[in-house]
């Protein structure tokens, strides 16, 4: 079934159910659909159709579902725009494609207007989705699937399901929808619970951290979840444990997350993790399901999703599947760069071992030393291997002997204080003299970046300082 029937079907399939639940409110999938057709017709009237493009400038509300869903009807090319950008990054994305621009104000006024019937306007061919890349390496770039590509896409049609994903599905009962709607990962787990027949939970600000309070209060049963925020999390959850019975799946990615602290992730909340790998321009490629994770297997990124094929060439991971990116919109050099014959070069590092995939380091991620390349993310991996270690991130710098220097910070774990000497020594034994760090720095915590990411600029500035 194409995109958006899917979604279109499965909401007229069960119109009384509650679909969107937000503070006191609750929005019927019946009362979702009567929605989107209001918006459509607003937007139709403007002049918006297939194959134009609008970006969406919406807080999470019912509303913003809706209006998302309404342009896809209309054949829309969706510009997904993210909070958070600078005024720089905004003004790229926004002169990217765009035919109009779409506020809450704006949909606020357009949902006042009169009732106008569902159609799906959709063509194959044309672009569907504009997901920006997160921008940390300059401007973000513009990730383009078709329509037919998010047809085919692993979590928008059900009918193309594994059982790993239909059982993940079963889960979003009660799916925590948080952060922004701009998200291509937000969107991609909140289509396993519309089409699940699932209940979108966007929760009320007070004030208070979201994690892990929000489980116990809401009900949740489902949630994703970057590396940062769970670490903080499990640091939170071992002095003030809360009832996080109800969460049945959660979701872990973004960046490498450590084998002790997945484990411990499963101790604390028990067989619900899951861990998953993709980038903005690919979709979903692999995930690790929380048997496993039971059976040991606590290094790897899992298996590929169905239709994904994946080959390394010179340890850098290409990938293919039916709905990767078939552009950066208005950026044919960086295109011709990673879509090549047919493949995409991920820029990651890594290999596959008895059908499970291990990652390694960004390709992009390299320090210069002595003229040897040498890459973060194995030094970032050994020391963070370490008993005394929680969590390691690995920098370079300019050096007037070596060229560029390797420069660690270290997050301890608690009550334990890493002997640099025994650190060097295990990174020496492991890697050899080229990747043993110049410098040790103790941090509390990683600074994140408006991606969810550890800010490696911000530990760039930090050593300089």
């Amino acid at each position: 079934m194409s995109f958006p029937e899917s979604i279109v079907q499965a909401l007229q399939a069960a119109p009384e159910e509650v679909v969107v639940e937000h503070g006191a409110r609750s929005v019927t999938r019946g009362e979702l659909l009567t929605m989107m057709g209001t918006i459509a017709g607003g937007l139709r009237r403007s002049g918006l159709g297939p194959g134009r493009g609008v970006a969406m400038v919406v807080d999470v509300s019912a509303e913003s579902l809706a209006a998302y869903l309404a342009a896809y009807t209309l054949g829309c090319r969706v510009i997904c725009v993210r909070p958070g950008l600078s005024e720089r990054q905004q003004a790229h994305v926004l002169s990217n494609g765009v035919d109009a621009v779409l506020d809450d104000e704006q949909l606020a006024a357009l949902l006042r207007g009169p009732a106008h019937p569902l159609t799906i306007e959709a063509r194959p061919g044309d672009i569907a989705r504009v997901a920006y890349t997160s921008g940390t390496t300059g401007l973000p770039k513009g990730c383009a699937q078709t329509y037919q590509a998010m047809s085919a896409h692993w979590s928008w049609g059900n009918a193309t399901w594994s059982q790993d994903t239909a059982e993940l599905a079963s889960c979003a009962e009660r799916y925590l929808l948080f952060g922004t709607l701009a998200s291509a990962v937000v969107q991609d787990y909140l289509a396993l619970c519309l089409l699940g027949g699932g209940t979108a939970v966007i929760p009320e600000p007070d004030g208070k951290p979201l994690f892990p309070g929000v489980i116990e209060r809401l009900r949740i049963t489902a949630t994703i979840m970057n590396v940062p925020r769970l670490y903080q999390m499990l640091d939170d959850l071992r002095t003030s444990p809360i009832d996080t019975g109800s969460l049945r799946a959660m979701v872990v990615a973004g960046s490498p997350l450590t084998a002790h602290r997945l484990t411990e992730a499963v101790q604390v909340l028990g067989p619900v993790v899951h861990q998953a790998y993709g980038q903005t321009e690919t979709g979903g490629l692999t995930t690790l399901t929380p048997h496993e994770i039971g059976a040991g297997v606590l290094t790897s990124v899992g298996r590929p999703l169905p239709g994904v094929r994946i080959d390394i060439r010179d340890n850098e991971i290409y990938v293919r599947n039916d709905y990767m990116m078939s552009e950066y919109l208005g950026n044919p050099a960086e295109t011709a760069d990673v879509l090549v014959d047919g493949w995409l070069r991920t820029r990651d590092l890594g290999y596959l071992d008895d059908g499970y995939l291990y990652l390694t380091g960004r390709a992009r991620d390299v320090i210069i030393v002595d003229a040897l390349p040498v890459y973060a993310g194995p030094i970032e991996r050994v020391l963070s291997g370490h008993p005394d270690v929680d969590q390691a991130y690995v920098v370079g710098a300019p050096d007037d002997r070596r060229g560029e220097a390797v420069h660690a910070f270290i997050v301890p774990r608690a009550g334990h204080a890493p002997d640099s000497t025994v650190l060097s020594a295990l990174v020496r034994t492991e890697l050899g003299e080229s990747s043993v760090p110049q410098t040790y720095t103790a941090v509390p915590d990683a600074p994140i970046a408006a991606s969810g990411k550890p800010d490696k600029k911000a530990l760039l500035e930090l050593h300089r300082r």
